[in-house]
């Protein structure tokens, strides 16, 4: 078999972490000699990396299938591949119920990706569910984000057990890269072009635990920058029981590390943080954002909010809405409660109705917005540092992020180039002046 002639397309799902996996078999694939193409149209294979996190992901991932499975028929398209979490959450359940999809491997066996497109271009079925606990961690990739932008990941799988969260079962246990390894990889991808780091895991306040039998992740902020001069990095998915002082000072007296964190709560009703399984109470979220706030004024923090957890009453939820109103969180994304089978709360009494989780959904995600404009029009007249990501032809307008403004999920600064006829390319630090604010995104000028 000639695989210069297969063409492979790829749909990648989900989280940032998904992501790079489609990255590390996009690396596999091409280096076993495969072509890669953007449109499914153009496919002869196409591999779909799903999500399965909660029920809206399992839908989309689905959709996706049964979008592609049409290509198939109708076009010509010669097979399908189902990796990810819906892959390893599901298995054999999706040969039996999308019979079109011809090669299903779970996370553990991503490495074995060549082999599945290997059987499927020949017409054979194939299926990998190699232990997750035991797969490789980390690998080569092919960004597919811009070449300024990168995710890095630290770690794979969980071991906090919230009782609404399907992770563990799906990822496994948690388990740290080690720091050469990780550094390695950083230092590659400054040799890309890469001018902000994004650090995920699962938990990333977690890291280094299994490994060293502490955490390690200010050691691997301080590793990274010796080792490389990207200038910035950013945390996300920490979680607030595992904020030590020795993270917060590296925060707050590392000039690369970006004063912004991304620190889920989840609630803030000690009720429902117990059923939920949370470590640690109110008063310790409490204590948590109070000393980062002290210490790293201007410091940003984006947290999510779970609503209409199992037995969450309208007093709980007018707890969490008060919090959110007394500390004012610059980013904040909330969801409903999605009952997940093979989790504890599956089980739970005094589910609540649909139709209420979503009204409490919206009071919250509405007090929030009254909070995020009322900061971004404090903004208004600032001079602030934007990464530029692009300009819009169509608009005739620039548009980046700042350094409080984590990428795919936060808002945009939308920008004039004042600065004469010279074009700004993408990856470049220009200096904007704000002039308006507009709900979750700025405008202005550079400067």
């Amino acid at each position: 078999m000639n695989r210069s002639k297969v063409k492979v397309g790829f749909v990648s799902l989900g989280c940032s972490k998904n992501l790079m996996d489609t990255e590390v078999m996009l690396a596999k694939l091409v280096k076993a000699g495969y072509s890669i193409v953007p449109e499914d149209i153009d496919a002869d294979i196409i591999i779909i990396n799903t999500c399965a996190f909660i029920e809206s992901a399992k839908k989309e991932a689905i959709d996706n299938i049964l979008d592609v499975a049409w290509l198939k028929e109708h076009r010509k398209l010669k097979g399908i591949v189902v990796t990810g979490c819906l892959a390893e959450r599901y298995q054999t359940q999706i040969f039996d119920e999308i019979p079109e999809v011809d090669a299903v491997i779970g996370v553990g066996s991503i490495h074995r990706i060549v082999k599945a497109v290997d059987a499927v271009a020949k017409g054979l079925k194939f299926s990998a569910f190699d232990d997750k606990n035991e797969s490789p961690l980390g690998g080569d990739r092919i960004l597919t984000t811009p070449e300024y932008m990168a995710y890095i990941k630290i770690a794979e799988g969980c071991d906090n057990r919230c009782t609404y969260c399907a992770i563990p079962s799906i990822r496994g246990k948690f388990r740290s890269r080690t720091i050469e390894d990780i550094v390695a990889e950083a230092k590659d991808m400054e040799a890309l072009g890469v001018k902000e780091l994004n650090i995920v895991a699962q938990d990333t306040t977690r890291y280094g635990l299994d490994l060293y039998g502490s955490y390690k992740l200010p050691e691997l902020i301080r590793a990274i920058c010796a080792e490389t001069s990207i200038p910035w990095l950013r945390l996300l998915y920490c979680y607030p029981d595992k904020i030590t002082d020795e993270l917060v000072a590296e925060i707050r007296d590392n000039d690369r590390v970006v004063k912004y964190i991304d620190l889920p709560i989840q609630h803030i009703s000690d009720t429902v943080l117990r059923r939920m399984n949370r470590h640690g109470d109110s008063a310790m979220i409490k204590s948590v954002i109070a000393k980062l706030r002290k210490e790293i004024p201007e410091i940003c923090i984006r947290t999510t909010a779970i609503v209409g957890f199992p037995g969450e009453t309208e007093e709980d939820f007018e707890a969490l809405c008060e919090y959110v109103k007394e500390a004012e969180f610059d980013r904040l994304g909330a969801f409903t409660y999605s009952r997940e089978e093979d989790t504890p709360a599956y089980n739970f009494d005094d589910q609540i109705d649909e139709n209420i989780k979503q009204e409490r959904y919206d009071i919250l995600m509405r007090e929030q917005l009254h909070i995020t404009e009322a900061k971004n029009e404090n903004l208004v007249g600032k001079r602030l540092t934007v990464l530029c990501e692009a300009f819009d032809p169509a608009a005739e307008i620039y548009y980046g992020r700042t350094a409080a403004d984590a990428p795919d999920i936060d808002g945009k600064v939308y920008f004039k180039n004042s600065l004469g006829k010279k074009r700004i390319e993408p990856g470049t630090f220009v200096e904007v002046e704000i002039e308006e604010a507009v709900d979750y995104d700025l405008i202005g000028k550079t400067i």
